[in-house]
């Protein structure tokens, strides 16, 4: 057995959804590496091409590092094996053309247009890789006066109008604690790519898949961009509340905070009388969700001079045991450690070859028959570059040191 069969023989046991399919994750940085993490979990076959020139640009992001390898990498780069080819160069370029028919996914991020520059267009596709679904991150897709301009997720934000619905009603407005446009368009570009398989075993063809993360901004405006398009008025900021239902914000107790959502009338009610107020739910002002928007200081007032006098576990307690949506306002730290995110197995340790053991994020994709798994730490740049060209192209050790050589390769 070779040492190729070796490793291949000694990879973790697969049984996910997506065992066998297989993914050419051209992306880097945030949107598309979260996209090809989550095929991963699923049990794709997952190949990160990078550039032999430093590779992803979040390998240099930060503090903190383990072991000189980014936590932010670390975080989106999981379930894949890593490779560097320089596209720069006409040989990568060849590479690249090689391999793309031996995928079932194509995923990328460049700049708008670059693939086609490279001579990878629709009629490439159709000749030469038919049955490939192609899936293409940009900033703001091919269409309109800023295709082909760069996409970042703070600008998305800033532009959407999502930063002006975030942060405190007299205050200014905020970006997501998260690159929240990023990871949405991940996730809309993995789900497009599973439906794009799906529907090549009716029709037996490959597609193209754009996902963008001005669309996918756009997309979360959600129920807030339906009210100013039923009503003509512009949005506002509630801080932690809610525009459209009372109460649903975040009420100090005598020992910290905590985060309430009283989605009905009858729910309202049961607060009532929890803090010996029945006369609440039968005040004009209060009686129903609507009335409680239009009366939201008045009812948020009266709550908050209640809600000091509780301990924050003793009033979660009593709310969820009759049924009210609440819960403490953890941080990250407390978040992590609650016995729920173990439960979950939301925090999990790998095994690196640089790092060794460390921990990090589980995966949320829990399937009872077909089970998501955990089976590659994230590459170091290069790591696997050898292996994948031998598996995929047959390269002898003689062509891929000539490639390296040349520094087509690392």
């Amino acid at each position: 057995m070779s040492m190729q069969e070796k490793n291949l023989a000694n990879s973790p046991v697969n049984t996910g959804a997506l065992a066998g399919f297989k993914v050419l994750d051209l992306s880097r940085v945030l949107a598309g590496p979260w996209c090809g993490q989550f095929l991963g979990d699923l049990g794709a076959e997952v190949i990160k091409v990078e550039s032999p020139n430093g590779g992803d640009d979040t390998r240099g992001w930060g503090p903190p590092f383990l072991e000189g390898e980014s936590a932010y990498f670390l975080g989106c780069n999981r379930n894949k094996r890593g490779i560097t080819i320089d596209f720069s160069q006409p040989e990568g370029r060849e590479l690249l053309a090689s391999l793309i028919p031996r995928f079932d996914v194509l995923l990328e991020n460049f700049k708008s247009g670059t693939l086609e520059k490279w001579g990878f267009d629709s009629a490439w596709f159709e000749k030469n890789a038919p049955l490939v679904v192609r899936c293409s991150i940009t900033g703001y897709g091919s269409a309109g006066p800023q295709a082909g301009l760069p996409g970042y997720d703070f600008i998305l934000q800033a532009e959407s109008g999502l930063m002006s619905i975030t942060g405190d009603p007299n205050g200014e407005s905020s970006k997501y604690g998260v690159a929240i446009v990023d990871l949405a368009t991940g996730m809309m570009a993995a789900n497009a790519i599973q439906a794009g398989l799906l529907a090549r075993y009716r029709t037996g063809k490959g597609q193209a898949v754009e996902v963008s993360l001005f669309d996918t901004s756009i997309a979360l405006l959600a129920n807030v961009g339906n009210s100013h398009l039923a009503t003509g008025k512009d949005a506002g900021r509630y801080g932690n509340g809610h525009p459209t239902i009372v109460p649903y914000t975040t009420f100090t107790c005598s020992d910290g905070v905590i985060a309430l959502a009283v989605g009905n009338d009858k729910q309202f009610v049961k607060l009532s009388e929890i803090l010996q107020h029945p006369e609440w739910a039968e005040d004009e002002r209060f009686k129903s969700n609507a009335a409680r928007v239009n009366n939201r200081s008045a009812i948020e007032g009266l709550i908050r001079k209640e809600l000091i006098h509780f301990s924050s576990s003793q009033l979660i307690a009593l709310l969820r045991k009759n049924g009210i949506p609440v819960g403490q306002v953890n941080t990250v730290k407390e978040a992590l450690a609650t016995e729920q995110a173990q439960a979950k197995e939301m925090v999990i340790e790998l095994e690196h070859k640089k790092i060794g053991k460390f921990k990090t994020l589980g995966t949320p994709l829990k399937m009872n028959q077909t089970p998501s798994s955990i089976r590659y730490a994230p590459p170091l740049l290069g790591e696997h570059t050898e292996q994948v060209l031998t598996q995929y192209l047959d390269l002898s050790e003689h062509e891929i040191n000539e490639l390296k050589n040349k520094k087509i390769v690392s």
